[in-house]
């Protein structure tokens, strides 16, 4: 059933609009279409018989600027699920004229993630009505935080001008708290504590931040975006004595373990059964654990799961195996009692991948973490599996994991920490062959594209999703160069289960109006992809990092057969650049009656921050000029 707040107190807060604010307000950003004018969190957290218990009331405003804005934005929501339970709410238009309208059209459902260890996450959505230029809205709701050790981070920032975002906590002498502020404005944070006769108040307040841009490249929100982490570090207990609640990541481990203590205590007759077919024969550990991977690569379909516990307990391995799916937790499970059964070392293993950035060391709490995998010891080495990545080689870490810290569960009292280590760019590597010679309409030729490491693997793992019938404009969009007129007139593909991490496509292809022929000359840009072109970084403006996929080495040939009867007229000069973030060579040389173009890129990095941009441009600008030139014929 709805229910409404009958009465939020917070001082200072208007609930009209006034007309001089407005003006003020669109003259501060005049091209916005709304902004948020005030966004405050108040956290309340009480002890009861050792617990903590906890509550929450938000208040939200925001401030339509213009007519456009008031179109395009008329829905509001609640994020809620049951670990963060809604209790009451209350929302409403404040017209221009200062009339009070309250929304309509509640209505809750659930809230898809593509995340993996998430809750039953829900969403109530409403409509605010009568909104028009200068108007307003309000929403304030209350919620009870019934897991104290899943508090989530509160955000400043967003895509909206926010003239006042405030986090309040307040919290009994009882707990001690610790608290991150991260992001690109963390500067912008000021933060405040009073101490009163039996509790303490924190107060974290930003103000008139500036919206975030958007950039394809840029790594998840939580690496840039403005937000603090809290959590409890300790807790008082009625006799007096403190406990550790959150304080250290053998703090987080005690709560893992209690996920998985219960389960997996004797595989079934099916288990075994399979396991035993996989590894008979095999004649060591790594070929055990191979056999083992790759099964469940194959024969276990990833399902994601969010309800409730469900999110963070994994299900026993012998159901995962009998009805053939499950969430990443479900995999890591059955990966781990079926290398057991096999003798192996395996280890339940909580990773957050990168799309988070925080450490245990750090922010010791679930937020820390976001996937579950499986780690084997073979060699005194560990080896992670991830058994939801279809593509991923063993002995290879997921293209997802690259430089995470991995908690590796050795038994219930102990654990490591173990870096996951990043691919080296010489293991990713592409090298593109194109053969080119004139014809009378432009020039045709063949390309012979080899892949290894995660450039194979992607390309395996993006053919699993297309059609038959569609694998040609896949191969035609994936060579494309030359201009617009690039056409396939036949293509193979080589990428297979049996060696993912290595594949090659082969085409031959046609560029009419390509080149050109004036009397006894001939002139062709041999860059018929001009690699890099249009991605300088908006620098220094751009503060959010870029993300790359993998660290990679790329060469590219183009090999041009010189027509019977010429010569080559002119041949560009050879150059390179490198510095400290990045670098290529280009070379041009001629071998008998053949001109070839060599361009070699490298990129160690699997993510740039700001203070490398300047020098990632560089290389860009000694570049982009060398893409101008030509290589020119001329009869003999």
């Amino acid at each position: 059933m709805r229910k409404f707040i009958t009465l939020i107190a917070f001082a200072g807060i208007a609930i009209t609009a006034d007309s001089q604010d407005f003006d003020q307000v669109v003259k501060s950003y005049p091209d916005e279409d709304y902004v948020i004018l005030r966004n405050k969190t108040d956290y309340k957290i009480r002890m009861e018989n050792g617990v903590p218990e906890i509550t929450s009331t938000d208040l939200e405003e925001w401030m339509y600027l213009t007519e456009n804005g008031a179109v395009r934005l008329k829905s509001g929501w609640i994020f809620h699920s049951g670990f963060h339970e809604l209790k009451e709410y209350d929302a409403y238009t404040v017209t221009s004229s200062g009339k009070k309208v309250r929304a309509t059209d509640f209505k809750t459902t659930s809230n898809k993630s593509s995340g993996i260890f998430y809750d039953d996450s829900k969403v109530t959505n409403f409509n605010y009505p009568n909104l028009s230029k200068g108007a307003m809205t309000h929403l304030e709701y209350n919620a009870i935080h019934h897991n104290a050790y899943l508090l989530s981070p509160h955000y400043f920032s967003s895509g909206i001008p926010t003239l006042l975002n405030e986090l309040k906590i307040t919290f009994p002498k009882s707990v001690k708290l610790r608290y991150v502020v991260k992001g690109i404005d963390k500067d912008k944070v000021i933060f405040k504590e009073e101490s009163k006769r039996n509790e303490t108040v924190w107060t974290f307040t930003a103000k008139d931040l500036k919206p975030n841009s958007r950039y394809p490249d840029a790594p998840e929100n939580a690496w840039w975006a403005t937000h603090v982490v809290f959590f409890i570090e300790q807790v008082k207990q009625p006799d007096g004595n403190w406990t550790n609640f959150l304080s250290a990541p053998a703090d987080l481990y005690t709560l893992y373990t209690s996920y998985v203590k219960n389960i997996n205590k004797s595989p079934s007759s099916e288990l075994q059964r399979i396991t035993d077919s996989l590894v008979a024969g095999k004649r060591n550990e790594k070929e055990k654990a191979v056999a083992v991977y790759s099964w469940v690569q194959q024969n276990i379909k990833y399902v994601a799961f969010e309800d409730g516990m469900e999110g963070f307990v994994p299900r026993e391995a012998n159901l995962v195996c009998s009805r053939r799916f499950g969430d990443c937790k479900d995999m890591a499970s059955i990966i781990y009692s079926m290398l057991r059964h096999a003798g192996l070392k395996s280890y339940y293993t909580w990773i957050g991948t990168r799309a988070l950035p925080y450490t245990y060391e750090e922010t010791p709490t679930p937020i820390v973490d976001n996937h579950m995998i499986c780690a084997v010891l073979i060699n005194n080495e560990y080896i992670f599996l991830d058994g939801t990545d279809i593509t991923g080689v063993f002995g290879k870490p997921a293209e997802a994991i690259q430089g995470k810290q991995a908690l590796v569960g050795i038994d219930d009292k102990n654990f490591k920490i173990i870096p996951v280590p990043v691919l080296k760019s010489e293991e990713n590597q592409l090298v593109d062959s194109t053969i080119i010679r004139f014809t009378q309409t432009g020039i045709s030729g063949h390309i012979s594209m080899r892949m290894k490491g995660y450039y194979a693997t992607n390309l395996y793992g993006n053919l699993n999703y297309v059609q038959e019938k569609e694998k040609e404009k896949f191969i035609r969009e994936r060579l494309n160069r030359g201009s617009n007129k690039f056409v396939i007139s036949g293509f193979a593909i080589n990428s297979s289960k049996a060696l993912p991490n290595e594949s090659d496509i082969a085409a031959d292809f046609e560029i009419p109006g390509y080149g050109k022929s004036i009397g006894d000359e001939k002139y062709i840009n041999l860059n018929l992809v001009k690699h890099y072109e249009h991605e300088e970084i908006d620098y220094p403006k751009r503060k959010i990092p870029i993300e790359f996929n993998f660290a990679s080495q790329r060469k590219h040939v183009m090999v041009l057969e010189i027509p019977e009867g010429y010569k080559v007229d002119y041949l560009p000069e050879s150059k390179s650049f490198k510095n400290d973030v990045w670098g290529f060579t280009m070379t041009y040389e001629q071998k008998e009656n053949k001109v070839i173009l060599t361009k070699e890129f490298s990129n160690p990095h699997i993510m740039i921050t700001p203070e490398q941009f300047k020098d990632y441009n560089t290389v860009l600008e000694h570049l982009f000029p060398l893409y101008k030139e030509s290589v020119s014929l001329v009869k003999k």
